[in-house]
């Protein structure tokens, strides 16, 4: 029975949902500065916990036979045969509606449309265009990039600029780290038919420029927290190290072009953005008692 549950546990990607609720969390506190609703932050990470968890059941339910011919998602519980398709169905499908139903209810009515667009745009139009075309890394980052945008409806009931630009940074970061997985795991990919852009170029030219573009981009996009008063100096310095250091990953990537590049670029990714979002939150709270 252990075994059983750890797969459906398996099947929400736990790992990168954290990173999602992470992010979220932080729009949320960023969006509440005034005054911080206890009850309704529980119930905003209860809806985005269970639809992020039910939107990844419902993509490997599509995606169990092209999981099935890679090595890195083989052993994944469809393609090795331990849960039904039907089972996996059935539970994100489950775990989706929870999900709306929670934003929607208990939090308000937009977060709920919100996660709506996040759960159609990721199964109905990312999902298929892995298949089809390299613009699904644009369409794909997206619904990728709503979670800040979320946490900060799910405080404040409307959107603001400050809440666009959180969307704007978790958007441009999806594009050096998906691209980084891509380039690891090319033959992979190529084998399964995904046309993401490092299994279709085989020299690496077109996902070398478009790394470096978006982390370039992401630089200054991430020091405008400080000039639109979400954030403080502490968080300006220690955003234009992180973006640098992320910048200098990007470069060595396009240089190199190697999976060890790719593999220190991943890393990078996965650091930066948790810490980013970091700063951005205890900077204020820090200068509100004094600490900062």
């Amino acid at each position: 029975m252990r075994a059983v549950w750890r797969d459906y546990l398996e099947l929400t990607k736990p790992r990168l949902s954290m990173l999602i609720l992470l992010v979220a969390m932080a729009g949320f506190c960023l969006g509440s500065r005034a005054s911080f609703d206890v009850g309704r932050f529980l119930w905003t990470i209860a809806g985005i916990g269970l639809l992020s968890g039910g939107i990844f059941a419902l993509n490997q339910y599509q995606e169990r036979r092209v999981d099935g011919l890679m090595k890195r998602t083989e052993q994944r519980p469809l393609p090795a045969g331990r849960l039904h398709p039907t089972e996996a169905f059935w539970f994100g499908a489950l775990l989706s509606i929870a999900a709306i139903g929670v934003l929607a209810l208990c939090v308000n009515g937009l977060s709920g449309w919100i996660g709506l667009f996040t759960l159609l745009s990721y199964l109905l139009m990312y999902t298929p265009l892995k298949t089809r075309s390299p613009l699904c890394t644009l369409v794909g980052a997206m619904p990728g990039a709503v979670p800040p945008l979320l946490g900060w409806v799910a405080a404040r009931g409307h959107f603001d600029s400050e809440a666009w630009l959180l969307f704007f940074v978790l958007f441009l970061w999806q594009y050096p780290h998906f691209l980084a997985i891509g380039w690891l795991y090319r033959e992979d990919y190529a084998r399964a038919g995904i046309r993401m852009l490092p299994a279709i170029e085989s020299e690496g030219r077109a996902t070398s420029r478009q790394i470096v573009a978006f982390t370039a981009l992401l630089l200054p996009v991430s020091l405008l927290p400080t000039w639109m008063g979400l954030s403080g100096q502490m968080y300006l310095v220690g955003a234009l190290i992180l973006g640098s250091l992320f910048l200098v990953a990007a470069i060595r990537m396009a240089l190199f072009k190697t999976k060890w590049e790719a593999r220190r670029l991943l890393l990078a990714s996965v650091l930066y953005l948790p810490l980013l979002f970091g700063l951005m939150v205890l900077n204020p709270v820090g200068m509100k008692f004094g600490l900062m």
